[in-house]
């Protein structure tokens, strides 16, 4: 410990990977790195799909884009210093690194749920104003909303790691965590903690239901325009474009939801639990997304199959 303090202040944390399962760190780290791996080739796939095919040069996709970019920068930074616990004992972590992991992790979450509401507004307007869509959703306009969605996640989240900044910490140095999670981190703190905790569980609440009603407001709109349709067939296929993105949100908010009511009322649940159950909130969606947006959007999926068996016919059945 005498190499981690320096003038009584910690200047190193020991990250403790699973509390409870130290001894199956080497099998868990099998699952994390496959969906790390999956996640890279997976988004990198789609971003290569979009940029060589013409036909896909449209906001939707672009929107995509960005999120497939993001979710290679939401998996990697967890799952770096996780594998790096699992396989090779490597638990400590430099007190400005674990800030840096800390702050990349929390900003590329909130910019996720930005590009969500986006994409939600993307799929309102293709659907309710058809006719406009081009005039409204410019590639400028895009790259505005894809700006605004960075600048929230890096604005909010800035000042959590200076407001620990200021916190003494010269006691407590083991995180029962798998990488630097914001309160894990307060919590070790040698001084009052309110006004980290209550900005951090504000940003929390704050974006959270703010792009939950925003992107239902669109969804109500949506649904509104597509039950108007009178053909069956015009309703399904509306219903269509939006199926991939329904099922990101879904992806992505119910494991926030389940982690945030098992930390408020879960006091029964293991550590354990609570840590794989975080990991998952971050590794699984960034894995998803691309899958499940390769199999249901029909261009994407044609664009790959071309990519990778050219000779191969492709019928433009959905």
């Amino acid at each position: 410990m005498a190499d981690n303090v320096t003038n009584h202040y910690i200047s190193s944390f020991f990250l403790v990977g699973v509390p409870g399962l130290q001894e199956f760190h080497s099998w868990i780290g099998i699952p994390v790195c496959l969906l790390l791996g999956l996640t890279l080739l997976g988004n990198s796939i789609i971003i290569t799909t979009v940029k060589l095919e013409p036909s896909l040069h449209q906001p939707m996709y672009f929107f995509l884009c960005m999120l497939a970019v993001n979710d290679m920068g939401v998996a990697t930074s967890p799952a770096l210093k996780m594998l790096g616990i699992f396989w090779f004992d490597a638990h400590w972590i430099d007190f400005d690194a674990c800030l840096v992991q800390m702050y990349f992790i929390h900003t590329l979450c909130i910019i996720e749920s930005g590009l969500l509401v986006a994409m939600a507004f993307d799929r309102y307007v293709a659907i309710c104003i058809p006719l406009q869509y081009t005039v409204i959703l410019t590639t400028s306009v895009v790259i505005k909303m894809g700006l605004v969605c960075v600048a929230r996640g890096v604005l909010m989240v800035l000042p959590c790691p200076l407001l620990i900044k200021r916190l003494p910490y010269c006691l407590k140095y083991i995180i029962d965590h798998a990488y630097c999670e914001h309160m894990a981190v307060v919590k070790l703190a040698s001084a009052n903690t309110h006004i980290n905790r209550a900005y951090g569980i504000s940003v929390a609440l704050s974006v959270t239901i703010l792009d939950l009603v925003l992107i239902a407001t669109s969804y109500v709109k949506i649904l509104q325009a597509v039950f108007r349709l009178s053909s069956q067939k015009a309703r399904s296929k509306a219903l269509g474009t939006c199926a991939a993105h329904v099922c990101a949100i879904l992806v992505l908010y119910t494991p926030a939801l389940f982690t945030f009511l098992t930390h408020r009322i879960g006091k029964n649940v293991p550590p354990s639990f609570h840590i794989i159950f975080a990991s998952v909130y971050l590794l699984l969606p960034p894995t998803f997304n691309p899958l499940v947006y390769g199999v249901k959007t029909k261009q994407i999926r044609a664009r790959i199959v071309r990519l990778f068996f050219p000779n191969k016919k492709i019928t433009c059945e959905s």
